[in-house]
């Protein structure tokens, strides 16, 4: 395998950082009290850190991908570079929350539970990936995004 260039690796850092950024505000919005708590857009954030994730892998290994929400989609375009990617098939719902959550009409309600396994299906997705681009040679700190 070819090792990719800076300009590459930088990108890829990018993707992460952006992911991270995602990841983060789910899991505060998450511990906030009261009502109105807004469980939509916290499921919205962590389908954006895992459509970010894998969007960084597929930037590390020069895939051009397509402009597309589906973490299905994304899965099977990384599939060509190890099985990793079977242990993620639960993080294929966190797709619904791209668009519904986003557009009035189409929203469905997001109770705290499904909120919370969106997160959750998130972090498995950044922390395989993470390891993954670990093994191909990236240097990446382990700092949860938190």
């Amino acid at each position: 395998m070819n090792v990719p260039s800076e300009e590459i690796l930088h990108k890829v850092n990018q993707w992460l950082a952006h992911a991270d950024e995602y990841l983060r505000l789910a899991a505060y919005a998450l511990k906030m009290r009261g009502k109105g708590r807004p469980f939509r857009l916290i499921a919205y954030h962590a389908q954006q850190c895992a459509e970010k994730c894998l969007k960084a892998f597929l930037v590390y290994h020069n895939v051009d991908f397509p402009y597309t929400h589906s973490i299905r989609r994304l899965l099977k375009l990384c599939e060509t570079y190890g099985a990793w990617t079977q242990a993620l098939r639960d993080a294929e719902e966190l797709s619904l929350y791209a668009i519904t959550a986003r557009y009035p009409g189409e929203d469905e309600p997001v109770t705290k539970e499904q909120a919370q396994k969106a997160v959750e299906a998130s972090q498995q997705v950044r922390k395989q990936v993470r390891t993954v681009l670990g093994q191909c040679g990236m240097n990446l700190s382990e700092e949860p995004a938190e």
